[in-house]
């Protein structure tokens, strides 16, 4: 049976359908019970994203079955008990299989009336279930079927108020993805008995693409047609990690449509931790002490294993100063050199701050308040396309901004509080940012609000003294 064209034709990248329904999506499939479901009118757990700045809301739920029944616009709904024993079954992995069908649909011109196929080789090639030896043929067609389902197990309402010149997006409940068929590949061995050999899929994107992620729609300016790159790369990594790393999984897959918008995204510890471990598991460890410790440790390992995939953090070094960064970041000068080692370590001992210190007793409340400036994303990552940066909105531009404005500008504190830490004074600064001293007293002192350039400016100049 043919099959689609086969997907990363250049072996690393390819497009994919990138659309807020597509990441909400992929978001239910990575966090699963850790994000807030909660029962509908109709007393059905469901999960909702408010969009265009609350106007707008994507909802989505879950159906026992992938495939359309005599009645496709009104799929059966879980009720609450059967969804959320769904939900615990859920296998991270699934979000992979879901990417991968928003890049094929991006191979098709009208992907809501057309459908794509996909076998089980390319799938097991794609995730790298072919590495897999201590898995028999069987068990990963198991595996495979299971995880092909998942995503087309969920069905997606949207409800989008009109945005400039695009008018109000209604997609009423239905399926995200709709698996059109499942074809079984049979051997017959010599004694007659026929072994499942292979299987072949049929899938079909749900009404939602015909709003976002139609071409001649966003042409005609009345559609969009929103997509990014994805990279093969995340895949494998998802697919190797996320037994031991869970939470790196969840932020690797979260960052692929969040660094579309660009990488200069300033993200809040809190908001990480979220996605990484769920809302319930941050507000424990708020009032529990040991559980905050284990928490900070799962996440300074996190983010050491982004580091190892090439997703570097890169600290905002006026909320998140080197004193409560993770050991591994202050460890990244250690010589190789044993006797350059040797001189570092008694350097360090000389100082009355050592980097094996016990961490300041807020450094919980500090975390809370503190943020990444970005994350610095492999190659294969930031291969878009010029067209992607032209399609993203000045509406989206605006929306930014505003947000800069409203997470970016520090207290007059702690900006002092980072100038004295580096043992500058005023004057110094104030030199070196080619202003008046008046002008960081009244930073200082919050009579004056730093806007975007000058917060970047002062930004990098701190950090610049920070690491020397």
């Amino acid at each position: 049976m043919n099959t689609s064209p086969r997907l990363f034709s250049n072996g690393k990248t390819h497009p994919f359908a990138s659309a807020i329904v597509v990441w909400e999506a992929c978001n239910v499939l990575a966090q699963r019970q850790s994000l807030p479901w909660q029962p509908d009118e109709s007393g059905n757990l469901c999960h909702r994203r408010q969009v265009s700045g609350g106007r707008g809301e994507v909802t989505l739920c879950l159906t026992d079955t992938c495939i359309p029944t005599c009645t496709p616009d009104s799929p059966a709904v879980l009720e609450v008990k059967a969804a959320e024993t769904a939900i615990a079954s859920w296998d991270i992995r699934s979000a992979c299989l879901h990417l991968m069908y928003a890049a094929y649909a991006t191979s098709l011109e009208r992907p809501w009336e057309q459908s794509f196929t996909v076998n089980d080789q390319e799938i097991s090639d794609y995730l790298g279930l072919s590495k897999r030896k201590d898995l028999s043929k069987l068990a990963k067609l198991t595996l495979i079927k299971d995880l092909v389902e998942q995503p087309c197990k969920l069905l997606v309402t949207v409800d989008w108020a009109p945005q400039g010149r695009f008018r109000k997006i209604t997609v009423p409940q239905s399926h995200l993805w709709h698996l059109i068929n499942t074809h079984q590949h049979f051997q017959e061995d010599d004694l007659g008995c026929k072994h499942l050999t292979g299987l072949t899929f049929t899938v079909k994107a749900g009404q939602w693409a015909q709003f976002f992620l139609n071409r001649q729609g966003a042409k005609e300016g009345t559609t969009f047609y929103q997509y990014g790159t994805l990279p093969k790369s995340l895949l494998m990594n998802v697919m190797s990690i996320w037994q031991q790393h869970e939470g790196v999984a969840r932020i690797m897959l979260w960052l692929l449509f969040k660094t579309r918008m660009g990488t200069e995204q300033r993200i809040t510890v809190p908001t990480l931790m979220r996605i990484a471990y769920g809302e319930e598991r941050l507000l424990k460890a708020g009032s529990q002490r040991e559980e905050r410790k284990r928490l900070v440790r799962s996440f300074e390992s996190d983010l050491e294993v982004l580091n190892r995939y090439q997703i570097q953090p890169i600290f905002d070094p006026l909320t998140y100063p080197l004193e409560i960064q993770p050991l591994w970041v202050k460890l990244a000068d250690l010589p190789d050199d044993a006797e350059a080692a040797l001189e570092f370590w008694t350097s360090d001992g000389s100082r009355d701050h050592r980097l094996t210190d016990a961490a300041p007793r807020n450094k919980w409340q500090r975390l809370m308040n503190a943020r990444l400036l970005k994350f610095e994303i492999p190659d294969d990552w930031a291969q878009q396309s010029p067209k992607i940066a032209k399609k993203t909105s000045e509406e989206y531009r605006k929306q930014e901004r505003k947000h800069h404005q409203s997470t970016s500008l520090l207290s007059g504190p702690q900006i002092a509080a980072a100038r004295k830490k580096l043992q500058l004074s005023q004057r110094v600064l104030a030199d070196r940012v080619g202003k008046s001293q008046s002008w960081i007293r009244d930073i200082e002192n919050g009579r004056l609000q730093l806007n975007e350039k000058d917060y970047a400016m002062l930004s990098e100049l701190l950090q610049r003294f920070a690491v020397r």
